[in-house]
């Protein structure tokens, strides 16, 4: 398939052949030297019409201009350089980008890039046994964003599900998510010896479902109980690798969800919401009575298919540690070198983390921020649970901001992340005073284990240990 680098290299090299400057091609066929110039680096596609008028004025035919081979072999390895650099892997490397100019010979393009495919080949073995799991959460993310995170056919099947119980609208009540368990051939069982690395156990061969006698703060029991349903509704063979046990848990999990929040009843709630300006993910939570983190996920469901909103959703640790991540609007998430965003620190401004400052814990917290790609408005609320302060974020772009509660916060704020001069670098007075006297224990998260993080001492925020030192060094004598 023909990208944007390969026809402007092309262009670039026809250009050349005709004895055309950048100037005479653009006066040609009526555009802007400047916009051809952006052409021919691969930055922008060309409209049907500007192809048509390019291969005029080369003269050539519009199959010799489409041709989705490199149209030289130097142009070939300028197109593999800039596909290298715009990659997740160098991205990390935190060097500055190295133009192809005609300076940079052909064995220097070839030594960069077998040196890219080194490195690549060696985080591909670190990833052989932790990383495949960030690997696949990456692609699994990917697959979600293209379709909007909306699965119809899982949609269809909550529905069909509901009817058979008689469910009529509303929230789902535990007797009717006890009677979807009869009807479906399962009886219950409370048991306070449940592994601890179970939710729930299913038996098939005796059609029973294991429970925890107590649940955990925070968590639902019906969407306990849901999830292991859907898992024998859903009639997935046993995973044969990572990336299967993901998507039959996202699965899963939406499916349960889809039942405790129905698709019917809640888009005709958020369309009246939004005809208010008035949507807000609290009043979803409380017209089905689900947690804020499972109407903020059942939010993004529904918002791009029904409501065309393009939405974001974070689950940030009290330390800024990323867990959950989904987005359709173009907001850069940080990454590792594998573009996993889980166990990834979120900027510091962002509202996600500022949430956690704010003394009311009772009310939602909106902040506008002016992120690398544009200006967002956020909606942050803590959870808490069994594994500590939590808080899940919804956010949409500037321009879709009109239809929330909450659009008239006056709080800003400004990231530049991920330039490390944002948040992730120390003030340089502070790092100038403790940079060498400074050994923290780091209290490391597991995540943390799966990538080599860029800080000295991994998982330890560095501002927040200098500033510690400076509140607690002894007055100068």
């Amino acid at each position: 398939m023909l990208d944007a680098l390969t026809l402007g290299r092309r262009v670039r090299t026809l250009r050349g052949e005709a004895g055309l400057t950048l100037a005479a091609l653009a006066e040609a066929i009526g555009i802007a030297p400047s916009h051809l110039s952006v052409l021919e680096n691969g930055k922008r596609e060309a409209r049907l019409s500007e192809l048509q008028s390019l291969a005029r004025a080369l003269g050539v035919s519009l199959d010799r201009l489409l041709s989705a081979e490199a149209p030289t072999g130097r142009a070939a390895l300028e197109i593999a350089w800039e596909r290298a650099q715009a990659g997740s892997l160098f991205a990390s490397l935190g060097i500055p980008p190295l133009p192809s100019r005609k300076s940079l010979g052909d064995e220097a393009l070839r030594t960069l890039l077998a040196l890219h495919g080194e490195l690549e080949r060696v985080h591909l073995e670190r990833a052989a046994t932790p990383e495949e799991a960030r690997r696949a959460n990456a692609e699994l993310r990917g697959e979600m964003r293209a379709r909007g995170n909306y699965f119809g056919e899982l949609e269809t099947q909550a529905a069909e599900l509901l009817r058979a119980v008689g469910h009529e609208g509303g929230p789902l009540s535990q007797r009717l998510a006890a009677e979807l368990a009869t009807h479906l051939g399962f009886t219950l069982h409370h048991v306070s010896d449940l592994p601890p690395s179970a939710r729930s156990i299913t038996d098939l061969e005796h059609g029973r479902i294991y429970l925890p006698a107590q649940h955990p703060p925070g968590r639902d029991p019906r969407t306990t109980l849901l999830q292991a349903l859907a898992g024998h509704v859903l009639q997935r063979p046993e995973p044969r690798s990572y990336a299967e046990f993901l998507t039959q848990r996202v699965e899963s999990n939406y499916l349960a969800a889809a039942l405790l929040v129905p698709e019917a009843d809640a888009v005709g709630f958020l369309q009246e919401a939004k005809a208010a300006r008035s949507l807000a993910v609290e009043d979803l939570r409380d017209r089905f009575a689900v947690s804020y983190e499972t109407a903020a996920h059942r939010f993004t469901n529904l918002a791009t298919e029904h409501l065309g909103i393009p939405v974001h959703f974070l689950k940030v640790s009290a330390a800024g540690v990323l867990s959950k991540a989904y987005e359709n609007d173009a907001v850069r998430f940080p990454t590792d070198a594998l573009g996993a965003v889980e166990g990834q620190t979120v900027c510091r401004r962002w509202s996600a983390r500022r949430v956690f400052d704010e003394p009311d814990r009772f009310s939602p917290y909106h902040q506008y921020t002016d992120k690398p790609t544009g200006t967002y408005w956020c909606t942050s609320r803590i959870e808490s649970g069994s594994a500590g302060d939590f808080s899940i974020s919804v956010g949409t772009p500037f321009a879709h901001v009109k239809w929330f509660r909450g659009r008239e916060t006056p709080r800003r704020g400004t990231s530049t992340c991920p330039d490390p001069s944002c948040c992730q670098d120390a003030p340089p007075e502070l790092a100038a005073r403790w940079a060498a006297s400074a050994r923290p224990q780091a209290r490391i998260h597991s995540s943390l284990l799966a990538a080599l993080p860029r800080e000295s001492f991994p998982g330890v925020d560095r501002t927040e240990v200098y500033a510690f030192l400076e509140r607690h060094a002894p007055a100068a004598g």
